[in-house]
């Protein structure tokens, strides 16, 4: 049985620090099912969605336990070879295979017949390789349609051992979510399938020559897989009230499983989606179906609608859907008020020494991103700003603790540990204090700009609102009629996770991250809910 290759020192250096830089950029990073990957030696290829330029490869290079995989053979497009920096440096380390994009060759020089053979030696050889069958990366709600040549791949590594009935090649697909995927302090999913195991002997079909119908019908079947674990829409304003569905139907915040969050938001977009669609024409035996189906996805049209206004009338207001849910009488918003801008205050008054070492980092990340954005659309650009923060932001929280430890060269040792921790610590504290004035700001605004006669009619809207939700989610989609219990007690013990109110305040001094309320937070002093036009 082949072994695998050996692992670079290069890639063993890139996995741990980019380890470290992704568990600073994002708040949680949950990975399912990593059993599921097959142990080193087997011949497999890790497929995912495409949405996050070199951070969803770096995300997996990660998220493979190196007990299961010793080394991720990736692939990147040519165009990022070959240059003077760091990027390029990082992807040439790492062992990346170079692949020609049609794009990038309108001239017809994009051939990649040597690129491929490398990969089938690899495969021969036990190793893991890495491909985005999207063959692109993008801003966008929606997979693009997957290319062939991951299943073309299989079919050419199973014809080259048909001598050997027995090998067996695996392709391992895998979904990623990002909650908010250029956002510092956001949360990823990262979930891992079944992998979908082939051997000349049971896929004769693949062997050459191979019906190309088996090919996109392998091809057909790795985008159900991928597609069933993450949030695929043709709209963002469908993933928007998805997820504010979600919420009123399991208003949890992290008590619920990131995992299940996702599901249950992917539940409600699914039923979003087939609501939209054309009605496709039927007999004369089949008009009262087609009646009911229709009068169904007007229902289900309507509620999106629904929620949509609901949504922009809470975003106008500065509020979340939990503040409508949660009647206040004014002295317990007076008292909240004063407890959340002295406990916001205290936080970021410890915090300042840290952030003072965190300032050259923010702005120096702030203004190479906001020049990177004005070279092009949101849909070709938007999808780099997480590798160009995490690059901008690794070199330079690199420069200022190098010059800590120079401009404290009799006591280094001590500065070397000293500033990261202080750094650390301070990210924390001024997560809370975010956090804590976010609170402030929404209370203060329920006080002063929205009154509780306005307060008291949205709240009867959200009644209606939430008993269509439950009407759709348990007698339609099957979902638990019971979130509150379902939903905490399901699922095991997951980063980020709360469970219990012990579990809530201990972890809301925790050292390692903090109490999220809810999983679509991020670092803002203000919600994240809208997402760029649909035009883009």
């Amino acid at each position: 049985m082949p072994s695998g290759s050996p692992t670079p020192w290069s890639y063993f250096f890139i996995r741990l620090l980019f380890k470290f830089v992704l568990k600073i950029f994002y708040g949680t990073i949950v990975v399912e099912n990593a059993h599921l990957i097959p142990p080193r030696g087997q011949p497999c290829i890790v497929c995912a969605n495409h949405s996050n330029s070199l951070t969803d490869a770096l995300l997996l290079v990660t998220a493979i336990p190196s007990k299961k995989r010793n080394l991720l053979r990736l692939t990147a497009k040519s165009t990022q070879f070959g240059k003077k920096t760091l990027t390029s440096w990082l992807i040439e380390s790492a062992g990346t295979v170079p692949i020609k994009r049609r794009k990038d060759f309108p001239d017809g020089q994009a051939d990649n017949t040597t690129v491929m053979l490398k990969l089938i030696e690899a495969l021969e050889c036990g190793d893991a390789v890495c491909l985005f069958p999207e063959g692109m990366s993008r801003y966008h709600p929606t997979i693009a349609p997957l290319k062939t040549g991951v299943a073309r791949l299989v079919s050419d590594v199973l014809s080259r051992n048909r001598h050997n009935p027995k090998f067996e090649i695996s392709v391992l697909t895998c979904s990623i979510t990002y909650m908010h995927r250029q956002h510092f302090r956001s949360d990823v999913l990262v979930t891992f399938h079944e992998p979908i195991r082939f051997t000349p002997e049971n896929n004769p079909e693949l062997l050459d020559p191979v019906d190309y119908d088996k090919i996109r019908a392998l091809t057909a079947r790795m985008h159900q897989q991928i597609s069933s674990g993450t949030l695929d829409a043709p709209s963002w304003r469908l993933v928007r009230d998805a997820k504010l569905a979600a919420r009123m139907y399991a208003p949890l915040g992290t008590t619920m499983s990131l995992g299940d969050y996702v599901r249950v938001v992917r539940t409600f977009l699914e039923a979003f989606k087939l609501a939209e669609r054309p009605i496709p024409e039927s007999g004369s035996e089949g008009e009262t179906v087609k009646k009911e189906g229709a009068l169904e996805d007007f229902k289900i049209r309507q509620l999106s609608n629904d929620l949509r206004d609901y949504q922009n009338q809470l975003a106008r207001w500065g509020i979340k859907d939990d503040r409508i849910r949660r009647p206040l009488s004014r002295p317990i918003i007076l008292y909240r008020i004063f407890v959340r801008f002295s406990w916001s205050l205290v936080l970021l008054s410890i915090s300042i020494p840290g952030l003072l070492l965190w300032f050259p980092v923010f702005v120096t990340t702030f203004i190479a991103v906001s020049r990177f954005k004005s070279t092009g659309p949101i849909w070709d650009t938007w999808d780099e700003i997480a590798q160009y923060k995490l690059i901008y932001g690794l070199v330079s929280g690199a420069c200022v603790w190098g010059g800590s430890v120079l401009l404290t060269l009799p006591v280094a040792p001590l500065t070397a540990v000293l500033v990261p921790a202080a750094m650390w610590m301070s990210l924390r504290w001024l997560e809370d204090a975010v956090s804590a004035f976010r609170a402030f700001l929404a209370l203060a605004r329920m006080l002063l700009r929205i009154g509780q006669r306005r307060l008291h009619e949205m709240r009867a809207v959200r009644a209606r609102l939430h008993a269509r939700v439950m009407e759709l989610a348990v007698g339609t989609l099957g979902l638990p009629p019971d979130p509150e219990v379902h939903f905490a007690e399901s699922g095991g013990r997951e980063k980020g996770r709360v469970r219990g109110r012990w579990a809530s305040k201990a972890k809301y001094f925790s050292v390692r991250r903090r109490r999220k309320r809810d999983w679509n937070e991020t670092l803002r002093l203000y919600d994240q809910v809208d997402y760029p036009e649909d035009e883009y």
